[in-house]
């Protein structure tokens, strides 16, 4: 214990840790239901409109939570709101039973934590908006934010074992003890920074570690700090650079959502393989994504430190770098007809995806640090529109494939499926070039 307290580990980079650590559980979650669910439900023979209904209820909860979120973290507090989240959530995991024949039961638990999970990325980015300082924010945020996809790749190797030995009850089981074991950490590890007596540290909103400070004054829970403050919503909603945002998060999650719920589909029954007989490099694409959204946060911060770009240049290269060549990727998918040339296109689309998250995902505190949590719940929740929408429109695509007698092992079957994602790429790379900014414009 005194040898740490000599090393002065400072304490934003314990917050940072939780913050990956918290994201992994979530997306753990995600995978694992999906797993659990579906086996469930096979056994005992529930039809597929049932399951896309329990499936895709979540979104539901998760999209209507996202702007009351921001607002929460704002008024309340992100520190607070993040632990209430994932209280509710875990506890809702241990307590509801895994059902796959009582469908409103399960209608009403996957909803309520599909709302608990939407209050934990806007708390997270307010959190790290006090804490992180400007020239760390690229990379903290993508570590962060990559531990989404180490959750779920860790969830698509270890979990299916655990149904298959231990039945789907036990995904929750584990779900739920994690959720709660993580919400223990935070309760006991997490604080609010000091406030900075020095004016750039509290434009910054950012704490101790990183200048010198009164150790007597504590900054004030979001709720007392910014209880009276009015949040300027005509100039969010009507802001360009703010759009820049949303229209980058829409088609981020709109492609992420596209590989993550058809490509397995299109491996078996465009390429007619199973995913069993893939092992584990169907987990590929999502390890790729862990590893260039922090090789991403890595490089912008290098790129601003060393002065070689400004923030606003560093946003829009690596933006348009990731989401120019993931569209050239989605547009490959369907030409190859080899399962080993599927992932390795796949998995560059998916990795320079989350490259160019070190370009819009990180600009809510760019030019909104002091409501970063709000600007994040407005754009994630066109990101999960994004998901209903472009799971939904992928689905009526290939049923009217198979309406019009069309193979559905042919090139033409899919190309519209992968086509779409790479056009809005495009599209939201220029946009992004257009109308982004690295600079403040919210006081």
């Amino acid at each position: 214990m005194e040898l740490l307290k000599k090393m002065r580990f400072p304490k934003r980079y314990s917050i940072i840790l939780l913050t990956f650590i918290c994201t992994s559980v979530c997306y753990l979650e995600r995978i694992g239901f999906s797993i659990a669910y579906t086996a469930a439900a096979d056994s005992i023979g529930v039809n597929q409109s049932s399951k896309g209904l329990i499936l895709s209820v979540f979104y539901y909860g998760y999209v209507v939570s996202q702007v009351p979120g921001g607002l929460a973290a704002q008024y309340v507090g992100g520190r607070r709101v993040l632990l209430f989240s994932f209280l509710l959530w875990s506890l809702t995991c241990a307590f509801a039973p895994l059902d796959a024949s009582k469908v409103n039961m399960m209608v009403v638990a996957r909803f309520l934590v599909g709302v608990a999970q939407g209050f934990i990325f806007p708390s997270i980015h307010t959190i790290l908006a006090q804490w992180v300082p400007p020239h760390e924010r690229s990379r903290s945020v993508s570590l962060t934010t990559s531990g989404m996809y180490l959750g779920a790749a860790g969830g698509m190797l270890v979990l299916p074992s655990l149904v298959k030995y231990k039945g789907p009850q036990s995904v929750f089981t584990v779900e739920s003890a994690l959720g709660l074991m993580w919400s223990f950490l935070w309760f006991r590890f997490s604080s609010d920074p000091v406030r900075s007596e020095h004016p750039k540290a509290a434009t910054a909103g950012f704490g101790e570690p990183n200048l010198p400070v009164s150790r007597e004054k504590k900054i004030p829970s979001a709720g007392n700090l910014r209880r009276f403050t009015k949040i300027p919503w005509k100039k969010i909603i009507f802001n360009l650079p703010i759009w820049a945002i949303v229209v980058n998060n829409f088609t981020f999650h709109y492609a992420l959502y596209i590989l993550m719920n058809w490509l397995p589909t299109y491996f078996e029954l465009g390429l007619q393989l199973s995913l069993q007989d893939m092992g584990s490099s169907k987990m590929i694409p999502y390890f790729n994504m862990f590893m260039f959204s922090n090789i991403g946060g890595i490089l912008a911060d290098h790129l601003i430190t060393r002065r070689f770009l400004s923030v606003t240049k560093t946003r829009k290269f690596l933006n348009t770098i990731g989401f120019v060549i993931a569209a050239l990727s989605l547009m490959a998918i369907p030409l190859f007809r080899n399962p080993s040339w599927t992932i390795i296109c796949s998995s560059i689309s998916l990795g320079f995806l989350a490259l160019g998250r070190a370009g819009f995902a990180v600009n809510h505190m760019d030019v909104a640090p002091r409501y970063a949590g709000i600007v994040m719940g407005v754009s994630n929740t066109a990101g999960t529109l994004a998901g209903i929408v472009g799971v939904g429109l992928t689905g009526r695509i290939l049923e009217a494939a198979k309406s019009a007698d069309m193979d559905l092992t042919s090139i033409e079957c899919w190309k519209n499926v992968f086509l779409i994602p790479a056009y809005l790429c495009i599209f939201s790379s220029f946009f992004f070039l257009l109308f982004a900014t690295g600079e403040k414009i919210f006081e």
